[in-house]
């Protein structure tokens, strides 16, 4: 498919607002709105932060409940708790505060409302996995370990505050592993069968600006290290602007399944399977590589793709490798004679997302699987 031979289509996302202490902008927003019952929705960890204390007094009294439930890969449980405190407070908005698992619950929570009313949801994101761009969400069955999607062009979030502040809390590793994150979305949106120039650009720009800012944004201190943490938030949106366009591929498809199937961080599952999957894709489709390449600084020539294919996965084991994160399966303790379970999942997504150029046989993705090993 040629990349000018395409649609964008454009989300519900209406405001970015970045920079040092935008959180106070929060209460404005609201206020612009005319939103009077927000539920602030987080988990755990921030719920007994300091900085929740920020993200509160931003809303003022527009804020009527707090909500610490959410957690990670969304149990299908937690949703509905939410659900039922949205109910009993008559809330009009939600403010996700944190990772991906807060504005995942926010989305997927809503969903249940969108035939009577549409919840105004504002994110104020802490690490780097994007979900705060989308209008998918995504949510556990526990009693199966399956992970499923609520997605509606409604439930993408109206206002994004991107505050490098409320970032300096968030564990390094996880700080990293979303970076990885966005580094998958990035490379995976380039190569998808649906790509196109727009979205090519962007993630090109977000493969150079993590490179450039990711290792100093946990190297450095005061000034500078939020100032490297701001572009990586640009690094975050810009990877994932295109992706309802485009989609993505085996290493998303790979990561929803092993992610919930043995509570590996999804920033952790792109760190295990997204160099595996470039070098499967090289021989598939070299020739999508070349804004990877320019976001890498590597050599391209597009009469000879599939090298400058295989030197960008190159590339990108190794920039995953200098950080302190689990690169392989083995590492995050996922058991070797269990990754065939995810098989038949990883199939039933491949099939449903339409994502491949090619069929891909379960024997592949099991080769992926024990390769990420």
């Amino acid at each position: 498919m040629s990349a000018l031979d395409s649609d964008f289509n454009l989300s519900k996302l209406e405001k970015v607002i970045s920079g040092p202490g935008k959180v106070a902008s929060l209460g404005q927003e609201l206020e612009r709105r005319g939103l009077q019952r927000a539920v602030v929705v987080t988990g755990k960890t921030l719920g007994a932060s300091r900085l929740l204390e920020k993200v509160i007094g931003a809303a003022g009294s527009r804020c009527v409940s707090v909500f610490k439930g959410a957690k990670q890969h969304v149990p299908r449980s937690t949703v509905d708790q939410l659900q039922a405190e949205i109910e009993r407070v008559s809330a009009d908005s939600l403010v996700s505060f944190g990772g991906s698992s807060p504005i995942d619950t926010c989305k997927v929570a809503s969903h249940k409302f969108l035939d009577r009313k549409e919840l105004i949801h504002l994110a104020i994101p802490t690490t780097l996995s994007a979900g705060e761009y989308t209008y998918s969400g995504g949510v556990t069955d526990e009693k199966t370990l399956v992970k499923s999607a609520a997605t509606d062009p409604r439930l993408q979030p109206k206002t994004v505050i991107n505050d490098p502040e409320l970032t300096l809390e968030t564990p390094e590793w996880l700080w990293v592993a979303t970076g990885m994150r966005a580094l998958d979305h990035a490379i995976e949106t380039i190569y998808a069968v649906r790509h196109q120039v727009i979205s090519d650009t962007l993630a090109s720009k977000a493969i150079s600006l993590l490179v450039e800012h990711l290792p100093a944004s946990i190297k450095t201190t005061g000034a500078i290290q939020l100032e490297h943490r701001g572009y990586c938030q640009f690094a975050a949106w810009f990877s994932i602007y295109g992706s309802m366009n485009t989609r993505f591929g085996l290493s998303h498809l790979l990561g929803h399944q092993i992610g919930p199937r043995w509570n590996v961080a999804h920033g952790i599952t792109s760190c295990i399977t997204l160099p595996h999957v470039m070098r499967f894709m090289a021989d598939i489709a070299p020739e999508r590589f070349g804004p990877i390449a320019e976001g890498f600084h590597v050599a391209f020539d597009p009469r000879n793709p599939k090298q400058g294919a295989l030197a960008c996965t190159q590339k990108t084991a190794d920039f995953i490798a200098q950080f302190d994160v689990a690169n392989s399966l083995g590492k995050a303790h996922v058991p070797q004679n269990e990754v065939e379970q995810i098989v038949p999942a990883v199939m039933h997504e491949i099939k449903e997302r339409a994502v491949m150029d090619k069929p891909v046989t379960e024997a592949e993705v099991l080769g992926l699987l024990r390769a990420a090993y």
